[in-house]
């Protein structure tokens, strides 16, 4: 792969250093492996490979992208003389010339470090620790579905451009989880998940699974998903709530993440997934969040789905804040987009994959952790609900009012858990939320939490972020109905 890369790099170089303002060529290859069982029976091994290039040039401040997976000297020139015409094209109906100041970081590399290869294990050693969890769920009669997970990435990326970047990037992702429950009919399901519903992701090889503490949960699950069956509904009230870190992980997600993506701000998503309230005007004005919220771009953070050192134009990682002491302080984005507010690029721009083109993303976000421990969190509520579990989520098309809901929740009566309630849920207004924020958990139970198919963007594109968080309390919040 790589010969090929140098290849198309040095052809590049020569037919666009005189007409281009800038180039660059992302070569790559994606590995993935995804086993799986469905109630003590495993399904077909999902395995794939997919290997291209693709080539995207800023021509007279506009840009080109032209991609194939067909490795041939002809197919070379005829991919990079159609990204030189793509940009003609857009030149005619862009609205804004790009202006692009171009990185160089000479030869770079980096590997997700791990222990053991997800891919050099036998697939019966993988398979046999699945139908092993299985049976630890099964030991409670009472559960009649279940499902189990391992899914397996290699993303290795070349990325060259015409300032003399050569940068390789290999990157290794392992993710699992566990479902157990109760199916009565098509409408009563009472299920429990872990690490949460999607099961867990991170940066890392094959020893993370053990870090997950899966089988030490299962018996917790099993008990959980038969309590549901005669659990309490949510009350309809608005009171003081605790979320769970994974579901804290979605909140910051989806009520953080996706309205400071740069190119939302700007309209971009308009079409597909709505705009953002947090538009440039209040940038460093904003009062976002209450005074014990901080929230970071970090994509050099250990571990994490969005874990690596250079983005999809070459530009270096970096911790970038984005809410200090609960005030708008900045935006995930682009070298275009953030030229546009006059501030550096956070070194997020990010395609999917060789045939895309690169998008705003989410990076890991890290929300920092406070000082609080769970028990003391709950012995401050009189009344109140803790949910756990990722279920379901909805959020308007400004990103302004949400509605989330958790797999189990439980009373808070005089600082302890009391009833358990199934379908929890909770709803508010950004802003208003994150300012009702009083309490923050310690880092003893702060996880990284990976999401592994955001998506984005026409033709869609599923990214792989990551949002760190622990326990997180919020008063006057409208739960139930």
């Amino acid at each position: 792969m790589i010969e090929n890369a140098r290849q198309i790099a040095d052809l590049m170089r020569k037919l666009t250093a005189k007409s281009c303002e800038h180039a660059h060529l992302r070569v790559e290859q994606i590995e993935s492996e995804r086993l799986s069982t469905s109630s003590q029976k495993t399904n077909p091994v999902e395995k794939s490979v997919s290997t291209g290039f693709a080539v995207r040039v800023l021509k007279d401040g506009s840009w080109g992208f032209a991609a194939s997976s067909k490795f041939d000297p002809s197919e070379y020139e005829r991919v990079i003389k159609l990204a030189i015409a793509i940009a003609d094209a857009s030149r005619k109906v862009n609205s804004h010339k790009v202006e692009f100041a171009e990185p160089s970081v000479g030869e770079r590399k980096y590997e997700t470090p791990l222990e053991s290869d997800p891919f050099a294990l036998p697939f019966k050693d993988k398979l046999d620790l699945l139908l092993h969890w299985e049976d630890l769920i099964h030991a409670n009669p009472q559960i009649n579905s279940s499902s189990t997970f391992l899914d397996f990435r290699r993303h290795t990326k070349l990325f060259f451009s015409n300032s003399g970047s050569a940068i390789t990037q290999v990157l290794t992702h392992t993710g699992a989880g566990v479902t157990c429950g109760i199916t009565k009919s098509r409408r009563e399901q009472y299920e429990r998940s872990f690490p949460t519903s999607s099961g867990q992701f991170v940066s890392g090889g094959f020893e993370a699974i053990a870090k997950f503490g899966i089988e030490d949960k299962i018996e917790r699950l099993t008990s959980e998903a038969v309590a549901l069956m005669t659990a309490g509904e949510c009350p309809a009230k608005t009171t003081t709530i605790i979320l769970s870190p994974d579901l804290a992980s979605l909140q910051v997600h989806e009520s953080i993440g996706h309205p400071l993506e740069l190119d939302r701000v700007f309209g971009s998503e308009r079409n597909f997934s709505g705009t953002s309230f947090a538009t440039i005007d209040k940038l460093n004005k904003l009062k976002y969040a209450s005074d014990i919220v901080n929230v970071y771009s970090d994509p050099t953070y250990t571990g994490g789905l969005a874990t690596y050192l250079y983005d999809d134009e070459g530009v270096a990682a970096s911790r970038v804040p984005l809410i200090q002491k609960g005030m708008l302080v900045g935006y995930l984005s682009s070298f275009e987009t953030a030229a546009r507010i006059g501030l550096p690029s956070s070194a997020a721009a990010r395609a999917d994959g060789w045939g895309s083109i690169p998008l705003v993303r989410m990076t890991n976000l890290i929300l920092e952790p406070g000082n609080q421990k769970f028990a003391d969190m709950l012995a401050e509520v009189d009344d109140g609900i803790y949910i756990e579990g990722v279920s379901s989520w909805s959020i308007d098309d400004n990103r302004d009012n949400f509605t989330l809901s958790g797999e189990v929740g439980w009373e808070i009566k005089n600082g302890k858990l009391a009833g358990m309630i199934k379908s929890p849920s909770y709803s508010g207004n950004t802003v208003q939320f994150w300012n009702s924020c009083d309490s923050v958990g310690s880092k003893d139970d702060w996880v990284l939490w990976g999401t592994p198919n955001c998506g984005k963007g026409e033709p869609g594109q599923n990214a792989r972020t990551a949002q760190g968080a622990a326990y997180l309390r919020f008063r006057n919040v409208k739960v139930g109905a």
